[in-house]
Protein backbone atom coordinates (compact mmCIF):
# COMPACT_ATOMS: atom_id res chain seq x y z
CA UNK A 1 0.00 0.00 0.00
CA UNK A 2 1.42 3.40 -0.91
CA UNK A 3 0.27 6.98 -1.28
CA UNK A 4 1.74 10.48 -1.34
CA UNK A 5 2.18 12.04 2.08
CA UNK A 6 4.17 14.85 3.60
CA UNK A 7 6.64 13.91 6.29
CA UNK A 8 4.33 15.63 8.77
CA UNK A 9 1.43 13.43 7.70
CA UNK A 10 3.62 10.35 7.82
CA UNK A 11 4.43 11.04 11.48
CA UNK A 12 0.77 10.63 12.41
CA UNK A 13 0.06 7.91 9.87
CA UNK A 14 2.86 5.83 11.36
CA UNK A 15 1.73 6.44 14.95
CA UNK A 16 -1.88 5.54 14.15
CA UNK A 17 -0.79 2.33 12.42
CA UNK A 18 1.25 1.46 15.49
CA UNK A 19 -1.86 1.81 17.66
CA UNK A 20 -1.06 5.16 19.27
CA UNK A 21 -4.20 7.10 20.25
CA UNK A 22 -2.89 9.74 22.67
CA UNK A 23 0.08 12.10 22.63
CA UNK A 24 1.22 14.77 25.06
CA UNK A 25 2.85 17.86 23.67
CA UNK A 26 3.44 21.53 23.10
CA UNK A 27 3.67 23.14 19.63
CA UNK A 28 6.39 25.42 18.25
CA UNK A 29 7.94 26.53 15.01
CA UNK A 30 10.08 23.51 14.09
CA UNK A 31 7.30 21.01 14.80
CA UNK A 32 4.48 23.16 13.38
CA UNK A 33 4.12 21.18 10.12
CA UNK A 34 3.40 18.07 12.17
CA UNK A 35 0.85 19.91 14.30
CA UNK A 36 -0.90 21.18 11.18
CA UNK A 37 -1.15 17.63 9.83
CA UNK A 38 -2.33 16.23 13.18
CA UNK A 39 -5.87 17.56 12.63
CA UNK A 40 -6.40 14.94 9.92
CA UNK A 41 -5.79 11.97 12.24
CA UNK A 42 -7.68 10.27 15.10
CA UNK A 43 -5.16 11.29 17.76
CA UNK A 44 -6.00 12.84 21.11
CA UNK A 45 -3.48 15.57 21.79
CA UNK A 46 -3.09 16.73 25.39
CA UNK A 47 -1.75 20.28 25.55
CA UNK A 48 0.70 20.41 28.45
CA UNK A 49 1.93 23.55 30.19
CA UNK A 50 5.60 22.56 30.09
CA UNK A 51 7.42 20.00 27.96
CA UNK A 52 8.76 18.24 31.06
CA UNK A 53 5.12 17.60 31.89
CA UNK A 54 4.66 15.98 28.47
CA UNK A 55 7.41 13.45 29.10
CA UNK A 56 6.12 12.64 32.61
CA UNK A 57 2.60 12.22 31.20
CA UNK A 58 3.91 9.86 28.52
CA UNK A 59 5.83 8.03 31.25
CA UNK A 60 2.76 7.71 33.49
CA UNK A 61 0.74 6.53 30.49
CA UNK A 62 3.37 3.87 29.74
CA UNK A 63 3.62 2.63 33.32
CA UNK A 64 -0.14 2.40 33.76
CA UNK A 65 -0.81 0.72 30.41
CA UNK A 66 2.32 -1.21 29.48
CA UNK A 67 2.26 0.54 26.10
CA UNK A 68 4.63 3.18 24.74
CA UNK A 69 3.77 6.73 25.82
CA UNK A 70 4.34 9.46 23.24
CA UNK A 71 5.44 13.07 23.84
CA UNK A 72 6.05 15.75 21.22
CA UNK A 73 7.79 19.12 21.31
CA UNK A 74 9.54 21.68 19.17
CA UNK A 75 13.27 22.27 18.80
CA UNK A 76 15.64 24.09 21.14
CA UNK A 77 14.03 24.85 24.50
CA UNK A 78 11.06 22.61 23.75
CA UNK A 79 13.36 19.63 23.29
CA UNK A 80 15.71 20.47 26.17
CA UNK A 81 12.74 20.90 28.52
CA UNK A 82 12.09 17.19 27.97
CA UNK A 83 15.48 16.10 29.27
CA UNK A 84 14.50 15.49 32.91
CA UNK A 85 11.50 13.40 31.90
CA UNK A 86 13.59 11.37 29.46
CA UNK A 87 16.18 10.67 32.15
CA UNK A 88 13.41 9.68 34.56
CA UNK A 89 12.08 7.15 32.05
CA UNK A 90 15.57 5.86 31.32
CA UNK A 91 16.45 5.05 34.91
CA UNK A 92 13.07 3.37 35.52
CA UNK A 93 12.98 1.46 32.21
CA UNK A 94 9.80 3.13 31.01
CA UNK A 95 9.01 2.95 27.28
CA UNK A 96 8.36 6.43 25.90
CA UNK A 97 8.81 7.95 22.45
CA UNK A 98 9.74 11.61 22.24
CA UNK A 99 9.29 13.27 18.85
CA UNK A 100 10.93 16.65 18.45
CA UNK A 101 11.07 19.11 15.60
CA UNK A 102 14.45 20.32 14.41
CA UNK A 103 15.53 23.30 12.32
CA UNK A 104 15.90 22.77 8.59
CA UNK A 105 18.67 20.39 7.58
CA UNK A 106 20.52 23.09 5.60
CA UNK A 107 20.97 25.30 8.69
CA UNK A 108 21.90 22.60 11.20
CA UNK A 109 25.14 23.62 12.84
CA UNK A 110 24.73 27.35 12.19
CA UNK A 111 23.23 28.18 15.60
CA UNK A 112 19.92 28.84 13.89
CA UNK A 113 17.01 30.16 15.94
CA UNK A 114 15.92 27.52 18.47
CA UNK A 115 18.55 25.06 17.32
CA UNK A 116 19.94 22.56 19.83
CA UNK A 117 21.70 19.27 19.15
CA UNK A 118 19.08 17.33 21.08
CA UNK A 119 20.33 13.93 19.92
CA UNK A 120 23.73 14.84 21.36
CA UNK A 121 22.17 16.16 24.55
CA UNK A 122 20.07 13.03 25.14
CA UNK A 123 22.51 10.38 23.95
CA UNK A 124 23.37 9.22 27.51
CA UNK A 125 19.75 9.16 28.71
CA UNK A 126 17.97 7.43 25.84
CA UNK A 127 17.94 3.81 24.86
CA UNK A 128 18.49 5.11 21.32
CA UNK A 129 17.86 8.28 19.37
CA UNK A 130 17.61 9.42 15.76
CA UNK A 131 18.01 12.54 13.64
CA UNK A 132 15.76 12.31 10.57
CA UNK A 133 16.48 14.71 7.70
CA UNK A 134 15.02 12.68 4.79
CA UNK A 135 11.25 12.34 4.39
CA UNK A 136 11.66 8.72 3.24
CA UNK A 137 13.13 7.84 6.64
CA UNK A 138 10.24 9.15 8.75
CA UNK A 139 7.98 6.07 8.65
CA UNK A 140 10.65 3.38 9.11
CA UNK A 141 12.31 5.37 11.89
CA UNK A 142 9.11 5.71 13.91
CA UNK A 143 8.36 2.02 13.39
CA UNK A 144 11.86 1.13 14.53
CA UNK A 145 11.84 3.60 17.44
CA UNK A 146 8.66 2.14 18.91
CA UNK A 147 10.11 -1.36 18.63
CA UNK A 148 13.30 -0.32 20.42
CA UNK A 149 11.33 1.47 23.16
CA UNK A 150 9.14 -1.50 24.00
CA UNK A 151 11.42 -4.48 23.33
CA UNK A 152 13.92 -6.06 25.70
CA UNK A 153 14.52 -3.76 28.65
CA UNK A 154 12.11 -0.90 27.85
CA UNK A 155 13.28 2.69 27.73
CA UNK A 156 12.95 6.13 26.13
CA UNK A 157 13.69 6.73 22.46
CA UNK A 158 13.91 10.15 20.82
CA UNK A 159 13.24 10.94 17.15
CA UNK A 160 14.34 14.41 16.02
CA UNK A 161 12.84 15.38 12.64
CA UNK A 162 14.01 18.38 10.65
CA UNK A 163 11.40 20.86 9.51
CA UNK A 164 12.15 20.29 5.80
CA UNK A 165 11.70 16.52 6.25
CA UNK A 166 8.25 17.26 7.66
CA UNK A 167 7.38 19.56 4.76
CA UNK A 168 8.68 17.35 1.92
CA UNK A 169 6.41 14.80 0.25
CA UNK A 170 7.00 11.19 -0.71
CA UNK A 171 5.12 8.06 -1.62
CA UNK A 172 4.68 6.49 1.79
CA UNK A 173 5.86 2.92 2.07
CA UNK A 174 4.76 1.09 5.19
CA UNK A 175 6.34 -2.17 6.25
CA UNK A 176 4.65 -3.48 9.42
CA UNK A 177 6.99 -6.45 9.55
CA UNK A 178 9.60 -7.31 12.11
CA UNK A 179 12.34 -4.77 12.67
CA UNK A 180 15.83 -6.01 11.80
CA UNK A 181 18.60 -4.33 13.77
CA UNK A 182 22.02 -5.97 13.45
CA UNK A 183 23.69 -6.15 16.84
CA UNK A 184 20.52 -5.46 18.83
CA UNK A 185 19.65 -8.63 20.75
CA UNK A 186 16.80 -7.97 23.18
CA UNK A 187 15.86 -11.65 23.43
CA UNK A 188 18.58 -13.60 25.19
CA UNK A 189 18.43 -17.03 26.78
CA UNK A 190 20.51 -18.55 29.54
CA UNK A 191 22.07 -21.99 29.02
CA UNK A 192 20.58 -25.20 30.38
CA UNK A 193 23.59 -25.56 32.67
CA UNK A 194 22.89 -22.14 34.19
CA UNK A 195 19.27 -23.10 34.81
CA UNK A 196 20.37 -26.31 36.52
CA UNK A 197 22.90 -24.48 38.69
CA UNK A 198 20.27 -21.91 39.75
CA UNK A 199 17.83 -24.69 40.63
CA UNK A 200 20.49 -26.46 42.72
CA UNK A 201 21.17 -23.32 44.73
CA UNK A 202 17.47 -22.62 45.28
CA UNK A 203 16.56 -26.19 46.22
CA UNK A 204 19.52 -26.43 48.60
CA UNK A 205 18.79 -23.19 50.44
CA UNK A 206 17.38 -23.06 53.97
CA UNK A 207 16.87 -19.30 54.28
CA UNK A 208 16.06 -18.03 50.75
CA UNK A 209 14.55 -14.68 49.90
CA UNK A 210 13.05 -13.37 46.67
CA UNK A 211 13.90 -9.77 45.83
CA UNK A 212 11.11 -8.60 43.53
CA UNK A 213 11.91 -5.58 41.38
CA UNK A 214 10.29 -3.48 38.67
CA UNK A 215 10.94 -6.20 36.09
CA UNK A 216 8.21 -8.33 37.67
CA UNK A 217 5.65 -5.84 36.41
CA UNK A 218 7.39 -4.92 33.17
CA UNK A 219 7.41 -8.57 32.12
CA UNK A 220 3.86 -9.25 33.27
CA UNK A 221 5.23 -11.94 35.57
CA UNK A 222 3.25 -11.26 38.74
CA UNK A 223 1.30 -14.50 38.48
CA UNK A 224 4.42 -16.55 37.78
CA UNK A 225 6.27 -14.99 40.72
CA UNK A 226 3.39 -15.76 43.05
CA UNK A 227 3.22 -19.39 41.90
CA UNK A 228 6.97 -19.72 42.23
CA UNK A 229 7.06 -18.23 45.73
CA UNK A 230 4.18 -20.39 46.94
CA UNK A 231 5.66 -23.58 45.48
CA UNK A 232 9.12 -22.90 46.92
CA UNK A 233 7.69 -21.45 50.17
CA UNK A 234 9.99 -18.44 49.73
CA UNK A 235 9.32 -15.04 51.32
CA UNK A 236 9.33 -12.00 49.05
CA UNK A 237 10.85 -8.56 49.65
CA UNK A 238 10.02 -5.65 47.36
CA UNK A 239 12.00 -2.83 45.85
CA UNK A 240 10.17 0.51 45.67
CA UNK A 241 9.36 -0.01 41.99
CA UNK A 242 8.53 -3.65 42.63
CA UNK A 243 5.61 -2.74 44.91
CA UNK A 244 2.39 -4.07 43.38
CA UNK A 245 4.17 -6.92 41.60
CA UNK A 246 3.35 -9.26 44.49
CA UNK A 247 0.16 -8.86 46.56
CA UNK A 248 0.87 -6.70 49.61
CA UNK A 249 -1.26 -8.75 52.00
CA UNK A 250 -0.01 -12.14 50.82
CA UNK A 251 1.54 -13.99 53.80
CA UNK A 252 4.85 -14.39 51.95
CA UNK A 253 5.18 -10.65 51.25
CA UNK A 254 7.54 -9.14 53.80
CA UNK A 255 7.33 -5.56 52.53
CA UNK A 256 9.86 -3.09 51.16
CA UNK A 257 13.60 -3.50 51.61
CA UNK A 258 16.37 -0.94 51.53
CA UNK A 259 17.06 2.55 52.85
CA UNK A 260 13.53 3.10 54.16
CA UNK A 261 12.46 -0.53 54.11
CA UNK A 262 11.22 -2.36 57.15
CA UNK A 263 13.80 -3.37 59.72
CA UNK A 264 12.81 -7.03 59.65
CA UNK A 265 13.08 -7.13 55.85
CA UNK A 266 16.61 -5.77 55.87
CA UNK A 267 17.52 -8.13 58.69
CA UNK A 268 16.14 -11.05 56.67
CA UNK A 269 18.28 -9.99 53.71
CA UNK A 270 21.37 -9.96 55.92
CA UNK A 271 20.60 -13.42 57.37
CA UNK A 272 19.48 -15.10 54.14
CA UNK A 273 21.55 -17.90 52.62
CA UNK A 274 20.19 -17.25 49.13
CA UNK A 275 18.87 -14.19 47.31
CA UNK A 276 16.82 -14.69 44.16
CA UNK A 277 16.81 -11.27 42.48
CA UNK A 278 13.98 -10.88 39.98
CA UNK A 279 14.10 -7.93 37.59
CA UNK A 280 16.00 -5.63 39.94
CA UNK A 281 19.43 -4.03 39.72
CA UNK A 282 20.84 -4.01 43.25
CA UNK A 283 20.52 -0.24 43.47
CA UNK A 284 22.53 1.49 46.21
CA UNK A 285 19.27 2.43 47.97
CA UNK A 286 18.54 -1.30 48.26
CA UNK A 287 21.96 -2.62 49.26
CA UNK A 288 23.57 -0.01 51.47
CA UNK A 289 27.25 -0.87 51.80
CA UNK A 290 27.80 -3.58 49.17
CA UNK A 291 30.84 -4.93 51.07
CA UNK A 292 28.60 -6.05 53.94
CA UNK A 293 25.45 -6.76 51.91
CA UNK A 294 23.88 -10.21 52.45
CA UNK A 295 27.26 -11.67 53.47
CA UNK A 296 26.04 -15.26 53.84
CA UNK A 297 23.88 -15.44 50.73
CA UNK A 298 24.48 -17.07 47.38
CA UNK A 299 22.89 -14.91 44.72
CA UNK A 300 20.86 -15.80 41.64
CA UNK A 301 20.03 -12.85 39.40
CA UNK A 302 17.38 -12.92 36.65
CA UNK A 303 17.20 -9.89 34.38
CA UNK A 304 16.51 -9.07 30.77
CA UNK A 305 19.51 -6.75 30.65
CA UNK A 306 22.80 -8.65 31.04
CA UNK A 307 24.67 -5.39 31.68
CA UNK A 308 23.14 -5.45 35.17
CA UNK A 309 24.84 -8.74 36.08
CA UNK A 310 27.73 -8.25 38.51
CA UNK A 311 27.52 -4.48 38.04
CA UNK A 312 26.80 -3.61 41.66
CA UNK A 313 26.76 -6.98 43.43
CA UNK A 314 28.65 -10.10 42.38
CA UNK A 315 26.26 -13.01 41.81
CA UNK A 316 26.71 -16.79 41.60
CA UNK A 317 24.33 -17.43 38.73
CA UNK A 318 22.96 -14.96 36.18
CA UNK A 319 19.98 -15.92 34.01
CA UNK A 320 19.42 -13.55 31.10
CA UNK A 321 15.98 -13.24 29.59
CA UNK A 322 12.43 -12.01 30.01
CA UNK A 323 11.52 -12.78 33.61
CA UNK A 324 8.20 -14.44 32.87
CA UNK A 325 9.76 -16.81 30.34
CA UNK A 326 12.75 -17.54 32.58
CA UNK A 327 10.47 -18.48 35.46
CA UNK A 328 8.44 -20.72 33.16
CA UNK A 329 11.63 -22.67 32.41
CA UNK A 330 13.06 -22.56 35.93
CA UNK A 331 9.92 -23.48 37.87
CA UNK A 332 9.75 -27.17 36.81
CA UNK A 333 13.27 -27.59 38.24
CA UNK A 334 12.27 -26.25 41.66
CA UNK A 335 11.25 -28.66 44.38
CA UNK A 336 8.24 -27.91 46.55
CA UNK A 337 9.56 -26.15 49.61
CA UNK A 338 8.84 -26.29 53.31
CA UNK A 339 10.58 -23.38 54.99
CA UNK A 340 8.41 -22.97 58.08
CA UNK A 341 11.42 -22.46 60.37
CA UNK A 342 12.80 -19.63 58.21
CA UNK A 343 9.41 -17.94 57.99
CA UNK A 344 9.01 -18.31 61.76
CA UNK A 345 12.42 -16.70 62.28
CA UNK A 346 11.35 -13.75 60.14
CA UNK A 347 8.12 -13.42 62.13
CA UNK A 348 10.26 -13.29 65.26
CA UNK A 349 12.35 -10.50 63.70
CA UNK A 350 9.13 -8.66 62.98
CA UNK A 351 7.96 -9.05 66.55
CA UNK A 352 4.52 -7.86 67.57
CA UNK A 353 3.86 -5.75 64.48
CA UNK A 354 0.64 -7.10 63.03
CA UNK A 355 -0.71 -4.66 60.48
CA UNK A 356 0.14 -0.99 60.68
CA UNK A 357 -3.41 -0.22 61.61
CA UNK A 358 -3.34 3.29 63.01
CA UNK A 359 -7.04 3.79 62.49
CA UNK A 360 -8.06 3.11 66.06
CA UNK A 361 -5.26 4.87 67.89
CA UNK A 362 -6.29 7.87 70.02
CA UNK A 363 -6.31 11.24 68.28
CA UNK A 364 -3.35 13.14 69.74
CA UNK A 365 -4.36 16.38 68.08
CA UNK A 366 -1.60 16.03 65.50
CA UNK A 367 -2.11 15.13 61.85
CA UNK A 368 0.54 12.82 60.43
CA UNK A 369 1.12 11.79 56.83
CA UNK A 370 0.64 8.19 57.92
CA UNK A 371 -2.95 9.00 58.95
CA UNK A 372 -3.69 10.47 55.54
CA UNK A 373 -2.19 7.66 53.49
CA UNK A 374 -3.66 4.94 55.69
CA UNK A 375 -7.14 6.41 55.32
CA UNK A 376 -6.81 6.79 51.55
CA UNK A 377 -5.78 3.12 51.40
CA UNK A 378 -8.65 2.04 53.62
CA UNK A 379 -11.32 4.02 51.78
CA UNK A 380 -10.12 3.01 48.32
CA UNK A 381 -9.75 -0.60 49.53
CA UNK A 382 -6.27 -0.61 48.04
CA UNK A 383 -7.68 -0.52 44.51
CA UNK A 384 -6.57 2.96 43.42
CA UNK A 385 -3.69 3.77 41.12
CA UNK A 386 -1.44 5.94 43.27
CA UNK A 387 1.11 8.22 41.65
CA UNK A 388 3.63 9.67 44.06
CA UNK A 389 6.14 12.43 43.85
CA UNK A 390 9.56 12.10 45.49
CA UNK A 391 10.39 12.60 49.14
CA UNK A 392 9.14 11.59 52.56
CA UNK A 393 5.55 11.16 51.39
CA UNK A 394 6.82 8.68 48.77
CA UNK A 395 8.27 6.45 51.48
CA UNK A 396 5.21 6.78 53.71
CA UNK A 397 3.02 5.78 50.78
CA UNK A 398 5.16 2.69 50.25
CA UNK A 399 4.77 1.84 53.95
CA UNK A 400 1.08 2.64 54.54
CA UNK A 401 -0.70 2.02 51.23
CA UNK A 402 -0.89 -1.70 50.52
CA UNK A 403 -0.83 -2.41 46.78
CA UNK A 404 -2.41 -5.67 45.66
CA UNK A 405 -2.30 -5.16 41.89
CA UNK A 406 0.50 -4.61 39.35
CA UNK A 407 0.94 -1.11 37.95
CA UNK A 408 -0.97 0.42 40.85
CA UNK A 409 2.01 2.37 42.22
CA UNK A 410 3.66 4.79 39.80
CA UNK A 411 6.67 6.66 41.12
CA UNK A 412 10.07 7.97 40.12
CA UNK A 413 12.62 5.61 41.59
CA UNK A 414 16.00 5.77 39.90
CA UNK A 415 16.20 9.48 39.19
CA UNK A 416 14.03 10.63 42.10
CA UNK A 417 12.36 13.39 40.10
CA UNK A 418 10.43 15.95 42.09
CA UNK A 419 7.47 17.23 40.12
CA UNK A 420 6.82 13.80 38.60
CA UNK A 421 3.49 12.97 40.24
CA UNK A 422 0.93 15.43 38.89
CA UNK A 423 1.77 15.09 35.19
CA UNK A 424 2.40 11.34 35.46
CA UNK A 425 -1.04 10.94 37.04
CA UNK A 426 -2.62 12.68 34.05
CA UNK A 427 -0.96 10.12 31.78
CA UNK A 428 -2.00 7.25 34.04
CA UNK A 429 -5.63 8.39 34.08
CA UNK A 430 -5.76 8.59 30.29
CA UNK A 431 -4.24 5.11 30.09
CA UNK A 432 -6.74 3.73 32.63
CA UNK A 433 -9.79 6.00 32.33
CA UNK A 434 -11.91 3.80 34.61
CA UNK A 435 -9.33 3.68 37.40
CA UNK A 436 -9.45 5.78 40.54
CA UNK A 437 -6.21 7.77 40.40
CA UNK A 438 -4.65 9.50 43.40
CA UNK A 439 -1.64 11.78 43.50
CA UNK A 440 0.37 11.76 46.72
CA UNK A 441 2.80 14.68 46.57
CA UNK A 442 4.78 16.91 48.86
CA UNK A 443 4.37 20.66 48.96
CA UNK A 444 7.79 21.04 47.33
CA UNK A 445 7.44 18.66 44.41
CA UNK A 446 3.86 19.72 43.72
CA UNK A 447 4.97 23.31 43.17
CA UNK A 448 7.43 22.21 40.50
CA UNK A 449 4.71 21.13 38.06
CA UNK A 450 1.49 22.55 39.52
CA UNK A 451 0.90 24.46 36.27
CA UNK A 452 -0.40 21.15 34.90
CA UNK A 453 -3.58 21.80 36.90
CA UNK A 454 -4.46 23.90 33.88
CA UNK A 455 -4.01 20.84 31.65
CA UNK A 456 -6.34 18.90 33.94
CA UNK A 457 -8.95 21.64 33.71
CA UNK A 458 -8.71 21.99 29.94
CA UNK A 459 -8.82 18.24 29.33
CA UNK A 460 -11.55 17.67 31.95
CA UNK A 461 -9.57 14.95 33.68
CA UNK A 462 -10.66 13.54 37.04
CA UNK A 463 -7.95 12.70 39.56
CA UNK A 464 -7.58 13.29 43.30
CA UNK A 465 -4.54 15.05 44.72
CA UNK A 466 -3.34 14.65 48.31
CA UNK A 467 -0.64 17.19 49.12
CA UNK A 468 1.34 16.19 52.22
CA UNK A 469 2.16 19.74 53.26
CA UNK A 470 4.72 19.96 56.06
CA UNK A 471 6.18 23.34 55.18
CA UNK A 472 9.60 21.89 54.37
CA UNK A 473 11.45 20.12 51.66
CA UNK A 474 10.85 17.19 53.94
CA UNK A 475 13.39 14.55 52.99
CA UNK A 476 16.18 17.09 52.70
CA UNK A 477 15.14 18.51 56.08
CA UNK A 478 15.29 14.99 57.52
CA UNK A 479 18.87 14.57 56.32
CA UNK A 480 19.71 17.96 57.78
CA UNK A 481 18.19 16.85 61.08
CA UNK A 482 20.17 13.60 61.19
CA UNK A 483 23.46 14.58 59.61
CA UNK A 484 23.75 18.41 59.69
CA UNK A 485 22.81 19.22 63.28
CA UNK A 486 19.36 20.57 62.35
CA UNK A 487 20.87 23.36 60.25
CA UNK A 488 17.82 23.81 58.01
CA UNK A 489 19.45 25.59 55.08
CA UNK A 490 16.98 26.38 52.28
CA UNK A 491 14.45 23.74 53.34
CA UNK A 492 11.67 25.80 55.04
CA UNK A 493 9.17 26.27 52.24
CA UNK A 494 6.48 28.86 51.57
CA UNK A 495 3.53 27.53 49.62
CA UNK A 496 0.42 29.10 48.14
CA UNK A 497 -3.04 28.25 49.41
CA UNK A 498 -3.33 25.04 47.39
CA UNK A 499 -7.11 24.83 47.86
CA UNK A 500 -7.62 28.31 46.45
CA UNK A 501 -5.17 27.54 43.66
CA UNK A 502 -7.28 24.56 42.61
CA UNK A 503 -10.40 26.73 42.65
CA UNK A 504 -8.67 29.23 40.35
CA UNK A 505 -8.65 26.50 37.70
CA UNK A 506 -12.28 25.57 38.28
CA UNK A 507 -11.31 22.52 40.32
CA UNK A 508 -12.26 21.63 43.88
CA UNK A 509 -9.92 22.57 46.71
CA UNK A 510 -9.92 21.60 50.38
CA UNK A 511 -7.66 22.17 53.35
CA UNK A 512 -7.39 19.68 56.22
CA UNK A 513 -5.38 20.04 59.43
CA UNK A 514 -7.27 17.72 61.80
CA UNK A 515 -7.22 13.95 61.80
CA UNK A 516 -11.00 13.78 62.20
CA UNK A 517 -11.42 15.59 58.89
CA UNK A 518 -9.29 13.24 56.78
CA UNK A 519 -11.96 10.64 56.08
CA UNK A 520 -14.73 13.14 55.17
CA UNK A 521 -12.37 14.98 52.82
CA UNK A 522 -11.28 11.79 51.08
CA UNK A 523 -14.87 10.63 50.72
CA UNK A 524 -15.88 14.00 49.28
CA UNK A 525 -12.99 13.90 46.82
CA UNK A 526 -13.96 10.44 45.62
CA UNK A 527 -17.55 11.57 45.05
CA UNK A 528 -16.65 14.79 43.22
CA UNK A 529 -16.73 14.62 39.43
CA UNK A 530 -14.00 17.22 39.17
CA UNK A 531 -10.35 16.92 40.12
CA UNK A 532 -9.95 17.60 43.84
CA UNK A 533 -6.84 19.00 45.50
CA UNK A 534 -6.62 18.41 49.26
CA UNK A 535 -4.00 20.37 51.18
CA UNK A 536 -3.20 18.18 54.20
CA UNK A 537 -1.36 20.34 56.75
CA UNK A 538 0.60 17.63 58.54
CA UNK A 539 3.15 17.58 61.37
CA UNK A 540 6.13 19.59 60.20
CA UNK A 541 9.11 17.69 61.61
CA UNK A 542 7.83 14.17 61.15
CA UNK A 543 10.45 11.66 60.03
CA UNK A 544 10.54 8.54 57.87
CA UNK A 545 11.71 5.53 59.89
CA UNK A 546 13.59 3.30 59.66
CA UNK A 547 16.48 4.77 57.66
CA UNK A 548 19.77 3.31 56.49
CA UNK A 549 22.23 6.21 56.13
CA UNK A 550 23.74 6.44 52.65
CA UNK A 551 26.60 3.97 52.31
CA UNK A 552 26.00 2.38 55.74
CA UNK A 553 25.58 -1.34 56.38
CA UNK A 554 22.04 -2.47 55.64
CA UNK A 555 21.54 -3.70 59.21
CA UNK A 556 22.69 -0.41 60.75
CA UNK A 557 19.35 1.34 60.57
CA UNK A 558 18.18 4.46 62.36
CA UNK A 559 15.06 3.03 63.94
CA UNK A 560 11.85 4.52 65.18
CA UNK A 561 12.09 6.26 68.53
CA UNK A 562 10.08 4.84 71.40
CA UNK A 563 7.40 5.76 72.14
CA UNK A 564 6.42 6.51 68.56
CA UNK A 565 3.79 9.25 68.26
CA UNK A 566 1.94 7.39 65.52
CA UNK A 567 2.30 3.68 66.13
CA UNK A 568 4.50 1.41 68.18
CA UNK A 569 6.34 -1.22 66.11
CA UNK A 570 8.76 -3.99 66.87
CA UNK A 571 11.71 -2.07 65.49
CA UNK A 572 11.06 0.83 67.89
CA UNK A 573 13.50 -0.62 70.38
Amino acid sequence: MSSMRTGAQIVWEALVREGVTTVFGYPGGAILPAYDAMLEYPIRHVLVRHEQGATHMADGYARASGEVGVAIATSGPGATNMVTGIATAMLDSSPILCITGQVGSKVIGTDAFQETDVTGVTLPITKHNYLVSDVDDVAPTIHEALYVARSGRPGPVLVDITKDAQQASTEMQWDPGAVKLPGYRPDLRASDAEYRRAAELINGSKRPLILAGHGVQLSGASGEVRQFAERADMPVAMTLLGIGGFPALHPLNLGMMGMHGEAWVNQAVQEADLLLALGMRFDDRVTGNVKTYAPNARKVHIDIDPSEFNKNVKVDVALAGDLRMVLEELSPLIAAGDRKSWLAAIREMKGEVAVRDIQNLPDSGHLYAAHVIHDIWRLTKGKAVVVTDVGQHQMWEAQYYHHEQPRSLITSGGLGTMGFALPAAIGAKLAQPDAEVWVVAGDGGFQMTMAELATIAQEKIKINVAIINNGYLGMVRQWQEFFYERRYAATPLLSPDFAKLAECFGLTGMQVDKRQDVVPSVERARADERTVVIDFRVEQEDTVYPMVPAGADLHNMIRRPSPNPIVETADDE
